[in-house]
């Protein structure tokens, strides 16, 4: 009888020293680390996340798309992610305030799919969604850079794209060591008031532009062929703008959460004003950049807009400033996956030079990636529709039928399959324009130019 008490007893100590040692890496892993945030810093998380370079590339794509689906598809993708951020931040807590959290997107996988089936479905797509984000996100900061110089600097010697990706990558080797999600806080308030203000330049310059003569707002290509493979990109480009949703519940974990006041209910005040920005800067730099530009229109709506010259200067670096905070909402999430699965499976000890060499080669490898492969367009419409239309429009809605399981045609089960079925259609779909597009800009670079 004494031995089975001293063994029930040994077990006991194990499983508390084990619950210790569980909640010691969460206390130091970047997502869990800290719960004090309030849900006004969902709000510019949340802004700073959406907002970002896809919506440069919005004008380019509504002139792939025509005034009719170019409208109805901005306005179908901004009501179908704002459903389907309500649903993920609804999905956060099983049982509100009780204790149990799904900080993770892949900890939502696990919690609907199971443990394994969860990890298999979630963690690649999201991690296509957050990498791709960051090699975009140096491609963009460092062209923005380079836009900077040559409008300043008329006369100077030309440098090249490369050089300008690296400095851009450089603030990236300090601000990647901030310990915690919420410490980078100042960086993405930053981030948010640059994205709203340069979206502000953009539609009003294009106002200021006018309209250019002879502005044709037909297809932009001469071949039907090239208008169908357009069109497809420019739906990836649309998809392209709504990737927040893969770090909706990292933001969530950050909020504090009793049984009177759950997260959900501050992170969705914070998420329904950041989508009021979203839209403020959404809309009418489409409309206006293609009303002004029709089918010419740069893929970068700054890089068609010349007067006043220090005004799109000054957009140009409010770009870098953003992407620089874009680049770390996007990267907490890779980290915490990276260093979790460093000390939990392969048993590193959590330490300071484990995170020091982990997120340096994180960078050192979006900045080769992006120096090598600078097509921003295409890329857009490629990790657009085949990534992060999955995370952002299908996954979601199938998370929440399997896991509430709505009456068949009722008005929860109708949305559900409808942002499923258009979520599919962009990720058929979008991938073919924006492949096509990479293989054209292929055939005229030359590497590290």
């Amino acid at each position: 009888m004494e031995t089975e008490i001293v063994t029930h007893n040994d077990e006991e100590q194990k499983r508390r020293n084990l619950d210790e040692k569980e909640k010691d890496i969460n206390d130091w892993l970047p997502i869990s680390k800290s719960r004090n945030a309030k849900w006004w810093y969902s709000a510019f998380h949340n802004v700073t996340a959406v907002v970002g370079a896809g919506v440069l590339g919005f004008p380019y794509a509504m002139s792939e798309l025509g005034w009719g689906p170019g409208v109805v598809i901005l306005v179908l993708s901004w009501v179908c992610t704002l459903y389907t951020s309500w649903q993920m931040i609804e999905m956060h807590e099983p049982e509100p305030g009780k204790g149990k959290r799904l900080d993770r997107y892949h900890e939502l996988g696990q919690h609907v799919f199971g443990e394994k089936w969860g990890l298999r479905i979630v963690v690649p797509q999201q991690l296509m969604v957050e990498v791709g984000l960051g090699i975009v996100y140096m491609i963009t900061g460092g062209k923005s850079l380079k836009r900077a110089y040559e409008i300043l600097c008329i006369d100077c010697k030309p440098i090249k794209t490369t050089y300008f990706i690296m400095m851009f990558s450089s603030v990236h080797y300090v601000l990647s060591h901030l310990p915690s999600f919420n410490s980078i806080s100042g960086v993405s308030f930053a981030a948010a008031l640059m994205s709203l203000s340069y979206s502000v330049v953009a539609w009003g310059a294009s106002i200021h532009r006018g309209v250019v003569p002879n502005v044709s707002y037909g297809g932009r290509s001469s071949t039907t062929a090239g208008n169908v493979f357009g069109f497809f990109g420019a739906l990836g480009d649309i998809a392209f703008g709504y990737a927040g949703h893969s770090v909706i519940l990292e933001i969530q974990a950050t909020l504090p959460s009793t049984p009177e006041q759950p997260s959900k209910k501050a992170m969705w005040r914070g998420t329904w004003v950041a989508y009021l920005i979203v839209a403020a800067c959404y809309f009418p730099i489409a409309i206006l950049g293609y009303r002004s530009f029709g089918n010419s229109v740069e893929d970068n709506i700054l890089m068609s807009l010349e007067q006043p010259r220090w005004l799109i200067a000054a957009a140009n670096i409010f770009v870098v400033v953003h992407v620089l905070g874009s680049y770390q909402v996007f990267s907490v999430p890779v980290f915490d996956m990276t260093e979790s699965f460093m000390v939990k499976k392969l048993k590193f000890k959590p330490t300071w030079y484990l995170r020091f060499i982990s997120r340096n080669i994180y960078v050192a490898f979006t900045m080769i990636v992006g120096i090598s492969f600078p097509f921003f367009g295409g890329l857009l419409s490629f990790f657009g529709g085949f990534f992060f239309a999955p995370t952002t429009y299908f996954l979601p809605c199938i998370m929440w039928l399997v896991l509430h399981k709505p009456k068949r045609f009722s008005w929860s089960w109708i949305c559900n399959w409808f942002c499923i079925l258009f979520g599919l259609a962009l990720m058929l779909l979008a991938p073919i324009g924006g492949l096509r597009q990479i293989i054209l800009d292929f055939k005229t670079y030359k590497f590290f130019s």
